[in-house]
């Protein structure tokens, strides 16, 4: 029966493992890749408009 002990660890870890690359499959495109893409892109947008308002008021002080 040690052999049961010593191999639970190994199976329980392989399972969970499993578990989490399942989710992450599942996870990736659909509807959650179009609200995070757009969630990129306004961030995106918004460090431009920054960057761009920034360099424009630099030389004018």
């Amino acid at each position: 029966m040690e052999y049961i002990a010593a191999l639970t660890p190994s199976v329980v870890m392989a399972v969970a493992f499993t578990a989490v690359i399942v989710t992450i499959v599942k996870n990736q495109g659909g509807a959650n890749k179009a609200k995070e893409d757009a969630v990129v892109d306004a961030l995106a947008a918004q460090a431009e408009a920054r960057r761009s308002s920034h360099a424009d008021g630099e030389g004018r002080a």
